[in-house]
C-alpha cells in the first residue's frame, strides 16, 4: 500500500508550507491524483485520514479530483482518451501509447486557519 507512503509526503509538503507561512490547521485539502498516476483514491483517502490526527490536517475536509487520462498515440499520431496504461489506442488499437496527461498526484489548494 504505497499510498501511505504518498500520504505521508503530501503532510510532508504541507508543513514545509505551514513552515514558510504560519498557519494554525487545513481545513480544506484539494488534491488532484489523475487516472494514470497509479494511486487507488480510496486508499489515499483512508491514509490521510489514517495520518492526520495531532497534525495540521486533523479534522480537515479533503477532495481528490481525479482528471482523465490522456495519450499520444505514436502509430496514428492522435491524442487520445484512455483510462489505463494496458488501454489500446480507441482510433487504430495499437498500443504504442505515450501518457501525455492524467498522469500528475498533486496538491491543488488548501484552505487554512
Amino acid at each position: 500500500m504505497h499510498e501511505l507512503s504518498l500520504a505521508g509526503g503530501i503532510l510532508k509538503v504541507l508543513e514545509q508550507t505551514r513552515a514558510r507561512d504560519p498557519f494554525e490547521r487545513v481545513t480544506h485539502l484539494r488534491l488532484e491524483a489523475g487516472a494514470l498516476c497509479g494511486v487507488e483514491i480510496s486508499s489515499l483517502r483512508f491514509a490521510l485520514q489514517a495520518i492526520a490526527p495531532d497534525t495540521c490536517l486533523e479534522g480537515a475536509h479533503i477532495d481528490i479530483d481525479e482528471p482523465a487520462g490522456s495519450a499520444w498515440c505514436l502509430p496514428c499520431g492522435q491524442s487520445v482518451a484512455i483510462l489505463s496504461r494496458l488501454d489500446p489506442c480507441p482510433l487504430c488499437g495499437g498500443h504504442q501509447l505515450q501518457p501525455t496527461g492524467g498522469t500528475e498526484l498533486r496538491v491543488v489548494d488548501m484552505q487554512v486557519v
